[in-house]
């Protein structure tokens, strides 16, 4: 499949943070990227702002409200069936129970062991973005 013939997802996410620890999202077993480690957030959808993005699917996927911080920069990313492009934002929680809906698992992991799981590559680059912001 040609770059100008593949699909194009454009994707909000979040970096939660809690007392120094970040939060990752565990996709299901059925998801595309099987059990990859990501960023939780979703699709932007026709009209939607990221930020208008992160709270509707935050709110689907975790039944968590968030207060939306810093934006790092937008991140592309080109996988061999399709492309995305990463809007990250840093997050605090506002809600204090997370319910995983579609994961199979999260972890709130220091920045030193950020890099001990199996991420999805486009999360990469996010978070070496994290990590040297934070230093």
């Amino acid at each position: 499949m040609g770059v100008e013939t593949r699909r194009h997802h454009h994707v909000a996410c979040a970096l939660i943070e809690k007392d120094g620890l970040l939060l990752a999202a565990q996709r299901s077993a059925v998801m595309s990227l099987p059990l990859k480690w990501e960023f939780p957030g979703g699709k932007i959808e026709v009209g939607e702002s990221p930020e208008e993005c992160l709270h509707r699917e935050l709110q689907e996927e975790m039944a968590v409200s968030v207060v939306i911080g810093q934006a790092l920069l937008p991140r592309t990313h080109h996988y061999p069936d399709f492309t995305v492009t990463l809007y990250p934002f840093v997050c605090q929680l506002a809600t204090t129970e997370i319910v995983l809906r579609e994961h199979a698992a999260m972890r709130w992991l220091a920045p030193a062991e950020i890099m001990t799981l199996d991420w999805a590559a486009a999360d990469l680059p996010v978070i070496a973005d994290y990590l040297a912001s934070a230093s």
